[in-house]
């Protein structure tokens, strides 16, 4: 039997300002998660209201439901969120942001391959480096970060959306904030 965690397990504002490293939980969290988060990247099951407030940098996975005004004020970094009900686009805040389906292309195709040959390698062997091209790559980043989540917190949550990757991903919403978009294109 699948048990989902429904209840809350972490506090409001979890990662307010934090400016890196990586964080798994398994579980939902309350309001303002990852708010003015500037370079840490979490995988976290749900959110409440307000997530990814004030967000300029680093990567947010939510594998759950998203209360309502989420990427309010968001200028930089990636979320992605599971919009399982189709409903996500009525609780995101859109003054800034772009909300974009993620499709798998070729170059995904080949890096998950190879990420499936080594799979079972101990952690510690495991690559580390998520592709750096925030234009880019969304479905590796994503399955990645799920991956990492599954392995460190035993989710049973992320092992089902992972098993089930095909049905899976057309569920999922990037939130791009769109200066950041504009910005990394001339970059290239």
């Amino acid at each position: 039997m699948l048990h989902i965690c429904t209840r809350g397990i972490i506090g409001n504002t979890v990662l307010y300002g934090a400016t890196g490293g990586q964080c798994y939980f398994r579980g939902i969290a309350g309001e303002r998660f990852a708010v003015r988060n500037s370079g840490a990247i979490a995988v976290v099951e749900g959110v409440g209201d307000h997530g990814c407030e004030y967000m300029t940098g680093g990567v947010v996975v939510v594998l759950g439901g998203a209360g309502r005004n989420f990427a309010a004020g968001m200028s930089g970094g990636i979320a992605y969120v599971l919009d399982e009900k189709g409903d996500f686009d009525i609780r995101c805040n859109p003054a800034m942001v772009e909300l974009e389906k993620i499709v798998e292309d070729e170059d995904d195709k080949d890096i998950m391959a190879r990420l499936e040959e080594i799979r079972e390698l101990p952690q510690d062997l495991l690559p580390m480096e998520l592709p750096e091209d925030k234009l880019r790559h969304d479905a590796t980043r994503l399955k990645m970060l799920i991956a990492r989540h599954v392995r460190q917190t035993g989710s049973e949550r992320g092992q089902l959306i992972l098993d089930n990757w095909e049905e899976y991903l057309p569920k999922f919403v990037k939130v791009m904030p769109m200066e950041y978009r504009r910005a990394l294109g001339e970059k290239r």
